[in-house]
């Protein structure tokens, strides 16, 4: 099974703070989720790595009818989803990760957003994203987000990333989370990134949107 990241107690009852704070341009990104992914006709659409459900909101409240998945790992995350969106029947939620899904089950587009740096480049990234284009039909789109980029790229962008931060956050704190995000996280370069989608079964990404680390990426099933 795959190494897995699990947000739990704090780091799941200030998820939504915390992105805000540390990914800017992160709702404008979301924003344009919809609008990317407006063209799929087979509106079942399936989120990996859910989280607290925001992707899911935009998704509910856009155009056309959308039949969601949301699956996510963290008990206390997919908590906090089910309690956002109990009134919503076209939600799914589930508590696992996406190789628990029934891999009969196909849908029409998929999104993994903040996931891959977690995973390690030892199988795991291919895994998952194999997982994915394993339950999507033929051309349907896919869109990521990730920390990207190789180590000098990273450093680099991470004093980028320092400059766009709020003011008044803890310079330990700052620190800390700068020092976590060069040497603890997987973060792989554009090249590998390409490689992993082709080997997955996955068209070649085109990068549409940057800011600082984070990069988001659309790409279709072959």
């Amino acid at each position: 099974m795959n190494k897995i990241e699990i947000f739990e107690n704090g780091r799941a009852t200030g998820y939504n703070q915390f992105v805000k704070t540390w990914i800017p341009g992160y709702h404008y990104f979301l924003n344009l989720l919809p609008k990317l992914l407006s063209e799929t006709e087979y509106k079942d659409l399936l989120i990996a790595g859910c989280g607290t459900g925001n992707e899911i909101e935009l998704f509910i409240q856009a155009p056309g009818h959308w039949k969601i998945t949301g699956v996510d790992p963290s008990p206390e995350m997919i908590s906090q989803a089910r309690e956002k969106l109990q009134t919503c029947d076209n939600v799914t939620l589930i508590g696992g990760v996406v190789a628990d899904l029934d891999s009969e089950k196909k849908y029409g587009a998929a999104t993994l957003l903040l996931v891959l740096h977690f995973l390690d480049d030892n199988g795991d990234k291919l895994s998952l994203l194999k997982d994915i284009a394993e339950r999507l039909v033929p051309g349907a789109r896919f869109v990521m987000l990730d920390i990207t980029g190789d180590k000098h790229q990273v450093s680099q962008n991470l004093k980028v990333l320092k400059l766009l931060l709020p003011d008044g956050l803890d310079e330990e704190q700052i620190n800390s989370r700068l020092n976590r995000i060069e040497n603890d996280l997987f973060p792989v370069s554009e090249e590998r990134v390409s490689e992993l989608c082709a080997a997955a079964g996955f068209e070649p990404p085109l990068r549409f949107f940057q800011s600082s680390i984070y990069m988001g990426w659309l790409t279709k099933k072959k």
